[in-house]
């Protein structure tokens, strides 16, 4: 482990798809952290200005390996293999539609990965946020891997964790989908990676004005989330826990 007079080599990787409003701020705002990171945005082919903006702001743009939609766990493959080229020692993800982000999450984040192998945000949300985390995943977990239902969070996209991790995980064979952030939760802890979870205050995100009025565009999500943790609960020998569930 390194200590924290040591100069870490960061790289914090934005999934992006038509975040032309919030972009230049995440950028700008990510650079801004001591930790002096590059940025890599990783875009899954937006038809708004996009790609042109990040660029501007100084961000080395890739685009995921197909035009597959929804496909979060492609563009974080995509992101680790390209921070792999550059000898980085972290690999931070954050949401690029977030419009309160600040420098301080950041190097939040990062300075709590320093003593342990992977760091999670979680914040205080708006009561009609994160249906799919409160009615999918957390109660899902509860039932298949209760030794993680003390995260508050397990589908946040404000992800760090040492290369060495990234690396494992990548091998692993991770969804191409939604189901990605929940996965690399529980494929680390059942590696024994130490994880922890890092309050990052209240989190105020664009895709929220998207679903708040009608949930159900939100199915699709709601779908890969759960078919990934059944998945993980099979390959873990966790499916017979569903018999403990008094319905």
């Amino acid at each position: 482990m390194k200590n924290q007079e040591t100069v870490l080599k960061l790289v914090v990787i934005f999934p992006t798809k038509n975040e032309e409003d919030t972009i230049e701020h995440a950028i700008r705002t990510a650079k801004k952290s001591r930790h002096q990171p590059e940025v890599i945005v990783v875009d899954a082919y937006s038809s708004d200005n996009t790609v042109k903006i990040a660029r501007d702001n100084g961000a080395n743009v890739i685009q995921q390996d197909n035009r597959m939609f929804p496909a979060k766990g492609i563009a974080m493959k995509k992101g680790i293999e390209q921070a792999i080229n550059y000898n980085v020692d972290m690999v931070l993800f954050l949401d690029a539609d977030i419009k309160n982000l600040t420098p301080d999450w950041v190097d939040k984040l990062v300075d709590g990965c320093i003593n342990c192998d992977m760091v999670r945000g979680y914040y205080q949300r708006h009561a009609l946020d994160a249906p799919v985390t409160k009615l999918i995943a957390r109660p899902m977990i509860q039932i298949f891997f209760p030794e993680l239902s003390h995260f508050e969070q397990p589908l946040s996209g404000e992800v760090c964790a040492r290369i060495e991790v990234w690396k494992r995980l990548l091998d692993q064979n991770p969804p191409d989908g939604w189901g990605i952030d929940v996965w690399f939760l529980i494929e680390a802890a059942m590696a024994g990676y130490q994880i922890k979870e890092i309050f990052l205050g209240i989190k105020e995100h664009t895709s929220f004005e998207d679903y708040r009025e009608d949930v159900g565009k939100l199915a699709k999500m709601a779908e890969q989330v759960e078919f990934t943790i059944i998945k993980e609960a099979v390959k873990h020998g966790r499916i017979d826990l569903h018999k403990d569930v008094k319905t």
